[in-house]
């Protein structure tokens, strides 16, 4: 049974983007995968085959192209089920080094992008008084460690948007949720240990402390994802969900 439908999923190539685009495809769902690098979108279409994926080369920080993508979608599919806002990079900033510039782009990515795909995507969404969209924050929007800057002021964006349009929204039957990956066996956590002084010591301290002597592979986080953007959880919505092998539950004492 198709539960999933058409799922439009940013940064889709790699990571918890990609294992969500595995799983809607073996659930019987049609993924549509955005990314803005031609080469990860190759690799994606080998590594998953043709049949029934769909990808689109696009800039998410770039309204013309998001408008154009989802008219396109549209056109060819009638509506779009979901919206998986995956799309993220990675910030290791010191905050009186930092220009304006490289905070734009963090925040254009990390922030600003959900509230695009999310502008271009809901009209059709509230016409049919169904849909769902799945915002990708992380556990930094609540815990952070030194270093992240400004990530975690990002992602905590991410939380605020997903239940203020929650409530908008949630007259027309259109649910919005957060997923908050812990860490994740992903590009953008191999990019911070990579950034540490010894990454061999800065992994083996970050395993730890996590409750289940592990973190998390991005299939894990993409069972969650697409339990909120199918029809069994019809009766979510403003939730932000925590994937994080029970590093925030220790942390909470």
């Amino acid at each position: 049974m198709n539960e999933l439908g058409v799922v439009v999923i940013t940064g889709g190539a790699q990571g918890i983007g990609f294992a969500t685009a595995e799983l809607v495809l073996e659930r019987g769902g049609v993924p549509i995968v955005l990314d803005n690098n031609e080469e990860s979108l190759e690799q994606a279409r080998q590594e998953l085959g043709s049949s029934g994926l769909e990808t689109v080369l696009c800039d998410i920080t770039e309204e013309i192209q998001i408008e154009k993508t989802i008219d396109g979608v549209l056109q060819k599919h009638g509506l779009i089920d979901s919206l998986v806002n995956n799309a993220g990079v990675g910030a290791y900033f010191d905050a009186t080094e930092m220009t304006q510039e490289q905070w734009d782009l963090v925040f254009s990515v990390d922030l600003k992008s959900s509230w695009l795909m999310s502008k271009h995507v809901l009209p059709s969404m509230k016409t049919l008084r169904s849909g769902s969209i799945v915002n990708i924050a992380s556990i930094h929007a609540r815990m952070t460690v030194k270093g992240m800057f400004p990530y975690a002021a990002a992602k905590s964006g991410v939380i605020g948007l997903t239940r203020s349009l929650a409530l908008d929204v949630a007259e027309f039957d259109v649910r919005v949720n957060a997923v908050s990956p812990g860490w994740t066996r992903t590009r953008l956590v191999d990019e911070y240990f990579q950034h540490q002084e010894n990454p061999r010591e800065a992994e083996e301290s970050v395993l730890s402390v996590h409750p289940l002597n592990r973190i998390c592979e991005p299939r894990e986080v993409a069972e969650v994802v697409c339990f909120l953007a199918g029809n069994r959880s019809t009766a979510v919505t403003g939730a932000e969900f925590c994937v994080d092998a029970g590093l925030g539950a220790r942390f909470a004492t």
